[in-house]
C-alpha cells in the first residue's frame, strides 16, 4: 500500500495548492519574496508572474543577476546542511503568485518522493546549464547580441507553447544590468531593433521572431555580410579589412 501511495504522488498537483509545510503567497509588483541577508529557511515555486533575482553590494549598488518566470524555483540555498542567510533577493516585477515551501518539507520530499526529486534535480541541472550559457554569452558575445538573447528569453522563445506577445515591463536600466552595459547603449540597441522590425514597444515590449536572426545568425536582414556587432554600425571584420588597406604613408608616419 505504501508503494502505491508513493507512486501516486503528483509533483504538479503538490505545487498548485497549500498544505502542510507550504502556503501560497501573493505579491504585487515591487514586493519581495525574500531579501538579501534574510534567513534561508524556505524555497519558493513561482506559479504565475515574473520576478528578478538581485544582489546588492556593500556600497549599495544593486544588480539584477537573473529573471524568474512561472515554473521556476528560487531560494534553493536554504537546502544546505546548515540554515544560513540569503545571498540574493527575489523581487516581483509583475503581479506574482508563489508557493512557499518550508525547508523541512522540501527536504522530506527529496528523500521520500522519487518523482519530486527527479523533477527538482532536472530543474537544477537546467538552471546550471542556463547559468553556464549566460556566462559564455557574457564572455564572448557583444552587448547588442546579449540584449537580443535576454529579450527572447523574457518572451519565452524556445519554451513549449506560443511565445508571449508582450513581455513584462522592465526598465532599460534593469536590462543594462542584465546585459552588463550602460543604459544609453541599451536605448541605442532598442531603437535599432525597433527600426528593423525586431521589436515593437509603446510602454510594453513585443518581441518578434525575426529577432532570432541576431542571436542565431549574428546579422541583420539588411546587412548579410555583418558577422560581429560592435555597436557602432561596423563589423570587426570590416574594421580589420580597413586597417589592412590603410594608406602606406599613414603606417610609415606612425612608425
Amino acid at each position: 500500500m505504501n508503494r502505491l501511495d508513493k507512486s501516486a504522488f503528483d509533483p504538479a498537483a503538490f505545487l498548485v495548492g497549500a498544505g502542510v509545510g507550504r502556503r501560497i503567497v501573493q505579491l504585487r509588483k515591487g514586493e519581495a519574496l525574500f531579501s538579501q541577508g534574510d534567513k534561508a529557511d524556505s524555497v519558493f515555486y513561482i506559479q504565475r508572474g515574473r520576478a528578478k533575482l538581485t544582489v546588492v553590494s556593500r556600497s549599495g549598488r544593486e544588480a539584477t543577476i537573473s529573471l524568474l518566470s512561472a515554473g521556476d524555483f528560487v531560494g534553493e540555498e536554504s537546502m544546505a546542511n546548515a540554515v544560513g542567510l540569503r545571498s540574493a533577493g527575489a523581487i516581483a516585477i509583475a503581479t506574482c503568485t508563489a508557493l512557499k515551501i518550508d525547508r523541512k518539507e522540501i527536504l522530506r520530499l527529496l528523500h521520500e518522493e522519487t518523482s519530486f526529486s527527479e523533477m527538482f534535480v532536472a530543474f537544477l541541472l537546467a538552471r546550471s546549464m542556463r547559468t553556464q550559457a549566460d556566462l559564455v554569452d557574457h564572455l564572448f558575445n557583444s552587448s547588442e547580441k546579449r540584449l537580443a538573447r535576454i529579450l527572447l528569453l523574457m518572451a519565452e522563445f524556445g519554451k513549449p507553447g506560443e511565445p508571449l506577445k508582450l513581455i513584462p515591463k522592465i526598465s532599460q536600466e534593469a536590462l543594462a544590468n542584465l546585459v552588463g552595459t550602460t543604459r544609453a547603449r541599451v536605448s541605442l540597441f532598442m531603437n535599432r531593433f525597433r527600426k528593423l522590425g525586431f521589436i515593437d514597444y509603446n510602454g510594453r515590449i513585443h518581441v518578434n521572431k525575426s529577432l532570432l536572426s541576431v542571436v542565431l545568425h549574428d546579422k541583420y536582414p539588411s546587412e548579410p555580410q555583418r558577422d560581429t556587432f560592435t555597436g557602432r554600425g561596423e563589423s570587426r571584420s570590416a574594421k580589420n579589412g580597413r586597417r589592412r588597406h590603410a594608406p602606406a604613408g599613414r603606417s610609415q608616419a606612425r612608425r
